[in-house]
């Protein structure tokens, strides 16, 4: 008789150290992304993030990461696995998935973004409710982000002038980029960048329009030979990516840690983020340049020279948008951009 107290009161403590556990890891979310995961996005960007919001929630938000498409698919599909509840969470490059993000398109045109990750990240930020919302329905948006813009990289061509690109093959990321190869008399080949090395190595292209921090994961620096970008980090537009969740999912989750998701996805994340990709770039380039790899920094007149060649792309940009006043996105996007830029601490 005096042993079933005990028990019972050993049992109920068991229950208690159980039902705390659960507690503590309330919410399990996946994050699929197309890069590997010795890749400068996932090392520097995603694994960290997804730590801190499991420490910031005390364990009850766990993120668990698969790269590399490990959750089956192709790039392209990312955004309708996070729509579809595939995923809860997805990490994709906008231009994956033509047209369906012709708004935020905008933030990738050349003379528009001007090199200035952590303004345009804010710009973004501020635009997002009233311009960019309602493109991105059946998500929720956790932040949107850009590199530190396209640089062009060559496999055997030095390019000092838009004469210079004339009838080569260049990839490119997204359908503005398209736009810019187009202008320059150059020929745009659309694919996924873990495809790229092969492509580079087979002939298939000449060079793309890329960021420098992807160098490394994907080994360009070996299939390449020249790195071609503008004075004070000024480059040939640029690309913007998602981090965004399923909506649904958003929705069941508790109020406390939507706030959690909300506070570290914030201004001050934004302005962190811009520090981490800006830094893998130079150190990326500055790997290359090691290796034996030219990095050519365009003078003021010759990148001049290309701006006055890629102008045009954002009247055309316009133009193929008539359902959207393109012309006053531009308007407000390079004042917010302006305007993020001059609040800098």
């Amino acid at each position: 008789m005096r042993g079933k107290p005990f028990l019972t009161l050993t049992t109920a403590i068991g229950l208690t150290m159980l039902s705390g556990t659960a507690m503590a890891q309330e919410v399990t979310l996946t994050l699929h992304h197309f890069l590997s995961p010795k890749s400068s996005t996932h090392v520097n960007m995603l694994a960290p993030w997804a730590e801190r919001i499991e420490e910031a929630s005390d364990g009850r938000i766990k993120i668990e990461i698969y790269p590399s498409m490990s959750l089956g698919g192709a790039p392209p599909q990312l955004v309708r696995q996070a729509v579809d509840g595939v995923s809860d969470i997805v990490w994709t490059v906008n231009g994956y998935t033509p047209g369906l993000f012709p708004r935020t398109e905008v933030f990738e045109l050349p003379t528009v973004f001007n090199g200035d990750i952590e303004a345009t990240n804010l710009a973004m930020r501020e635009m997002f409710e009233e311009d960019l919302a309602e493109e991105y329905r059946g998500l929720h948006v956790l932040w949107l982000h850009v590199h530190a813009g396209n640089a062009l990289q060559t496999a055997d061509t030095p390019v000092r002038s838009p004469d210079d690109t004339k009838g080569m093959k260049l990839r490119v990321p997204n359908p503005t980029a398209n736009a810019v190869v187009e202008a320059l008399g150059a020929t745009p080949v659309t694919m996924p960048v873990p495809e790229l090395p092969q492509a580079l190595t087979t002939g298939v292209v000449d060079g793309a329009l890329i960021p420098y921090e992807i160098m490394p994961s994907l080994q360009l620096e070996d299939v390449t030979n020249y790195h071609i970008e503008g004075p004070d980090n000024e480059r040939f537009g640029g690309t913007v990516f998602q981090l965004s969740m399923n909506e649904a999912r958003w929705n069941e989750l508790p109020d406390d840690l939507k706030a959690i998701l909300t506070e570290n996805t914030g201004e001050a994340w934004l302005r962190e983020l811009a520090e981490v990709w800006a830094r893998a770039d130079e150190e990326a380039i500055a790997a290359a340049v090691e290796a034996g790899n030219e990095r050519i920094i365009l003078s003021r007149e010759e990148m001049d020279a290309f701006n006055a060649v890629l102008a045009p792309t954002v009247d055309a940009w316009i133009d193929s948008h008539p359902d959207i006043d393109g012309a006053a996105l531009v308007e407000t996007a390079r004042e917010a951009i302006a305007r993020n830029t001059s609040a800098k601490p």
